[in-house]
């Protein structure tokens, strides 16, 4: 059976071809040793960045089920470091799609002993799905469900034009 969702600008769309965002939600932890740390003994951004860069490829990949391929990493926002010892969480989900882009949210706690979550970092990362020979190739449409799901959309949306605005401007 196919159910027909509607998408924020009031279209149906077939769930055939799409995914909710909880289908490709990915949670990576790390206990961070002295190795990932920089000079200042705290943890080194270019680690995190490969570790955001490693969750939001699977986020993706677990979406449109196809290779994929990172085009643009933005808003990367370091807020607070991490010290040796501490246990870094890393939180990814599908915010947006276009016809063969996604971009992902990547949030990143440092998790305490207790269990809770205090955020680091958030970062956005937009996947491109492709064939094997590098060619750009449709994904799913992506099934919102939560106010929250709604206006992360909105948002990616926006992000999208301005990342297509600042390609036009050669910026």
């Amino acid at each position: 059976m196919v159910k027909e969702t509607h998408t924020t600008s009031g279209q149906i769309s077939r769930t055939e071809n799409s995914k909710k965002v909880e289908d490709s939600v990915v949670e990576q932890a790390h206990l961070l040793f002295p190795a990932y740390l920089n000079s200042s003994h705290r943890l080194f951004g270019g680690q995190l960045m490969m570790w955001i860069d490693e969750v939001a490829g699977i986020v993706a990949r677990r979406h449109c089920e196809t290779r994929i391929t990172t085009a643009a990493v933005d808003n990367l926002q370091f807020k607070e470091g991490a010290k040796a010892g501490e246990v870094i969480v890393l939180v990814g989900r599908m915010t947006y799609v276009g016809s063969t882009s996604m971009e992902v949210r990547v949030d990143t706690y440092v998790e305490g002993m207790d269990g809770i979550r205090k955020s680091i970092n958030r970062a956005y990362v937009v996947e491109v799905a492709v064939d094997e020979n590098m060619t750009p190739v449709p994904v799913p449409r992506l099934e919102l469900h939560t106010p929250e799901q709604f206006a992360e959309w909105e948002n990616g949306e926006k992000r999208y034009n301005f990342r297509k605005k600042r390609r036009q401007e050669g910026f």
